[in-house]
């Protein structure tokens, strides 16, 4: 629904009165600009209107129902759930199809019928509405051509905080699928390690797992005399530890220890 076909579907709940001498008057008491102000301040609009018979201008009033703030929440999570929505509002403009949005939520941005709507004027003449009420409505309807945001903040969601919570619930989806997107690229624990249960069974000898995992011959074992323990090479202890995870100028520690160990004299 834009703004200029909600602004129809308004004044066609209250032309359905039929009551077309009254609503003719106030269209043109509306156009001649005798609607003096015209706020709209949660779910009530106050308008100030003098028609050219009037000795003073009179206070009309059109009050509805706020949808509270669950129905809020709900509606700015599925308009954020279709990004033109989002993107539409978010630039200033009433995107068309929005009235499902609010019609999947139950709700109606404009009132169905007169049940839904409280109305008075200080002129106290009946049958209501009188003259300065339909000129409000006109009134309220050009408003809401000119800045669709009227109708939200009648409904009780004023503009910058609507435009706030659609921010915000658009960063949060975003971080969302962020995360998502992250934890699917992250590769499962121990995904892309060797089955080390089966090293010597049937699929091959250490050697060949070696070769397929590592691409290269594994390095030949320290040799041993047959003490427990003993090697004949004095720097193999370094290459049975874990390296310390210190450098020096760039160089691991371990080399830098090696030729200390080799120039160590054999027992």
């Amino acid at each position: 629904m834009t703004d200029d076909r909600l602004a129809l579907a308004f004044l066609g709940t209250f032309e359905s009165l039929r009551m077309g001498p009254t609503f003719a008057r106030g269209r043109r008491d509306e156009r001649a600009g005798h609607v003096r102000q015209l706020t709209i301040s949660g779910s009530l609009v106050v308008a100030l209107v003098r028609g050219p018979e009037d000795p003073t201008a009179f206070r009309s009033r059109i009050a509805v129902r706020s949808f509270g703030a669950s129905e809020w929440a709900r509606v700015e999570r599925d308009l954020v759930a279709e990004a033109r929505f989002a993107a539409g509002l978010l630039a200033g403009r009433m995107p068309a199809g929005i009235g499902e949005v609010f019609a999947a939520a139950g709700l109606s941005l404009v009132p169905l019928s007169l049940d839904e709507v409280a109305m008075d004027c200080t002129c106290e003449r009946w049958p209501m509405p009188c003259v300065h009420l339909a000129a409000t409505c006109y009134a309220l309807a050009r408003s809401f051509e000119e800045d669709p945001f009227g109708v939200f903040a009648w409904r009780g969601r004023h503009r910058d905080e609507l435009l706030l919570h659609l921010r915000e619930l658009r960063a949060s989806v975003a971080l969302d699928a962020h995360e998502a997107a992250r934890s699917a690229a992250r590769p499962a624990p121990g995904a892309g390690l060797p089955d080390l249960s089966d090293v010597s069974g049937s699929s091959g000898s250490g050697k060949e797992w070696f070769e397929e995992f590592w691409g290269g011959e594994p390095a030949p074992p320290a040799a041993v005399d047959g003490r427990p323990g003993a090697v004949t090479r004095p720097d193999a202890l370094l290459d049975q530890l874990d390296p310390p995870p210190l450098s020096h100028d760039g160089r691991p520690v371990a080399d830098l220890l090696r030729p200390a160990y080799l120039a160590m004299p054999e027992e």
